[in-house]
């Protein structure tokens, strides 16, 4: 049988700890000019590709309230410029764990702690 699952991503979630803070932190850093807050914990970005929803995951918290951060860069995002997209996190303050690798991508940290990526297109 074929399988009836699409070979798409969707969307992406990513664990935050205030739903506000961080819908204000990556539409500075990703340049997003809109999105839907829903049911009080969901930011849903308008963006380009797949979708990227931060969620402060209320039933995915552990026994003292926490959520997980993502400790792996498990989520890419593209750049037409990899050494003005690395200046601009660094001219914000943007945790950078990386420098910038083979000329082609570099790993920073969002408020929460998660592990992002930055690649050059």
């Amino acid at each position: 049988m074929k399988s009836p699952i699409n070979n798409k991503v969707n969307t992406v979630f990513i664990p935050v700890r205030d739903i506000e803070k961080a819908k204000e932190w990556y539409s500075k850093m990703l340049d997003i000019e809109d999105g839907d807050v829903m049911f009080g914990h969901l930011f849903v970005a308008d963006m380009q590709g797949a979708g990227m929803v931060l969620d402060t995951m209320p039933m995915w918290r552990d026994g003292n309230g926490d959520i997980a951060t993502l400790n792996v860069p498990a989520i890419q995002f593209g750049t037409d410029d990899i050494h003005a997209s690395y200046q601009f996190m660094k001219e914000n303050n943007v945790e950078l764990v990386t420098e910038i690798e083979y000329n082609q991508w570099f790993v920073f940290k969002d408020l929460d702690g998660n592990m992002l990526m930055v690649c050059q297109d």
